[in-house]
């Protein structure tokens, strides 16, 4: 549609002028538009996020329904295909910031000396959230596709070999760190799980206990470590601090990461046949 113009008393022509001025600010031109545009998609992603995590808690992910989550949120429907993709990337949005509340809430607590007993309390914040937030952690590390993880999932995951990475540096470590850490991330997941899945008053409350002493007595030394550690220890030990060095180049670094690789783990999949 043309606008029409105004002629003024002065004699400009009005019309044109605002005309001009729409289409400069349809341009960009106005420059809270785009702040403002912002802190509204942060705002209604927020609330979005907070309702279905709030849906999650109470009924499960069936909860969590793209209606039952606009009405909870007060928006409409397309708003969260626009800012999600899918009902998929809901909820990995909802894990994490589930993840990220338990964590905030609980106290920062500084590594200690003892690597060990760092893991140890690791373990423990891992079973609490679990128990905590039953929905949230089934959804972390059960309800998605095989071999696909969450976001929040991959992130607890590398907390898990930060901790195992302390202990090797200490000289305690006796399996590789993939292999260690892979170990413990399948104990206490499952752990977690079976506590979920059985009735409160039916859990054993030694089970979680049980299951971290055995898993941290397959991975580790005795303490102290040993003065003269054998092949194996030096090797997952040396292989952990490896990428701390500068005196190699790239391709040195490699080679002496698979030779320790070889030495640290001799039957796995670095083994070659002898000529």
């Amino acid at each position: 549609m043309e606008s029409e113009d105004v002629t003024t008393a002065n004699g400009s022509r009005d019309g044109t002028h605002d005309a001009n001025r729409g289409h400069d600010a349809s341009r960009g031109h106005d420059p809270n538009r785009g702040h403002d545009a912002n802190r509204d998609r942060d705002g209604h992603r927020e609330r979005i996020v907070t309702a279905a995590a709030r849906l999650l808690s109470e009924g499960g992910p069936d909860a969590v329904s793209t209606r039952a989550v606009s009405s909870a949120a007060g928006v409409q429907p397309p708003t969260i295909y626009r800012l999600f993709g899918d009902k998929q990337g809901l909820l990995d949005a909802v894990v994490a910031y589930g993840f990220t509340e338990y964590l905030s809430s609980k106290t920062a607590e500084e590594p200690t000396d003892d690597p060990v007993e760092d893991l140890r309390a690791g373990w423990d914040l891992h079973i609490g959230l679990g128990l905590a937030n039953p929905a949230l952690y089934s959804l972390m590390y059960g309800g998605h596709r095989p071999g696909v993880s969450s976001p929040a999932s991959v992130a607890a995951f590398e907390m898990l070999a930060r901790l195992i990475r302390r202990i090797a540096e200490a000289g305690r470590l006796a399996i590789p760190e993939e292999r260690a850490a892979a170990l413990v991330h399948a104990a206490g997941c499952g752990t977690t799980l079976t506590l979920i899945a059985t009735p409160e008053d039916r859990r054993d409350p030694e089970l979680s206990r049980t299951a971290r002493e055995a898993a941290i007595a397959a991975i580790t030394t005795d303490a102290p470590a040993p003065a003269e550690p054998g092949p194996v220890a030096a090797a997952v030990t040396l292989r952990a601090a490896l990428p701390r060095t500068d005196a190699l180049t790239a391709s040195e670094r490699g080679l002496l990461r698979e030779w320790l690789d070889r030495i640290a783990d001799p039957a796995g999949p670095h083994r070659r046949r002898a000529d």
